[in-house]
């Protein structure tokens, strides 16, 4: 899974790396991300900018229009079928720009956190779907992360990870394609030796911390048989 992200990066970066995108002067950065939160992504039926929405799709039937956080991620396993996305799959995709994703390796009772970025520090981007719901004149944009089984740079923290989409023309493939065939075929586990990964401090934990500290490595604690 992906239970949280950060984007704290120059509209330069960003620009070099979404060079059909349109970029703001300036950027609600964030270095934890964290599920209803809003985050930025780049959505199919308007790619030339970055939209600005909450993380946790609501689903366009749904009665409330409630973002509970049930659905910041989407399993690629059966993605097609799944009441919540089998409408946003086909019609409705998006990219989630990020520096880096955090996960957590369980240690007895303890969860210790990581940071996980590429290894040449470039911005990775997620596959992810999108969703609109209406009330009235009240539309509420909604996003989720897809997911899939890690890969071998992942070994030993959790056994799903995000969907990155590494290359350009994945990327423009993911928003333009209409062949559902091509576009279950990116939903794959990212190739090994693409990841680094390091400790970070237990205050990623806490939503209220988002400071420079949470990208900060701390040392491997030593274990038993360490």
């Amino acid at each position: 899974m992906c239970g949280r992200f950060s984007l704290a990066t120059t509209k330069e970066k960003l620009q070099q790396q979404l060079p059909f995108v349109e970029v703001p002067d300036e950027l609600h950065l964030s270095y934890n991300i964290a599920p209803t939160q809003h985050a930025y992504v780049i959505t199919n039926d308007d790619p030339g900018h970055l939209q600005y929405i909450n993380w946790g799709l609501v689903p366009h039937w749904s009665e409330d229009g409630k973002n509970t956080g049930r659905l910041i991620n989407a399993r690629c396993e059966g993605i097609e079928e799944k009441p919540s996305f089998r409408l946003p799959i086909r019609q409705r995709r998006c990219l989630v720009p990020a520096d880096s994703f955090y996960e957590w390796r369980t240690e007895g009772r303890q969860k210790v956190p990581y940071r996980i970025l590429l290894k040449n520090n470039e911005l990775m981007f997620f596959a992810g779907v999108w969703d609109i719901w209406r009330k009235g004149d009240h539309a509420l944009r909604t996003f989720s992360i897809v997911t899939t089984d890690a890969n071998e740079d992942m070994a030993g923290i959790h056994d799903r990870m995000p969907v990155v989409l590494t290359s350009p023309e994945q990327q423009r493939r993911w928003l333009e394609s209409e062949d559902m065939a091509e576009i279950m075929q990116l939903l794959q586990t990212p190739p090994a030796q693409l990841l680094k990964k390091y400790r970070v401090s237990e205050k990623v934990n806490a939503v209220a911390n988002n400071s420079p500290t949470m990208h900060q490595e701390v040392p491997e604690q030593p274990t038993l048989f360490g």
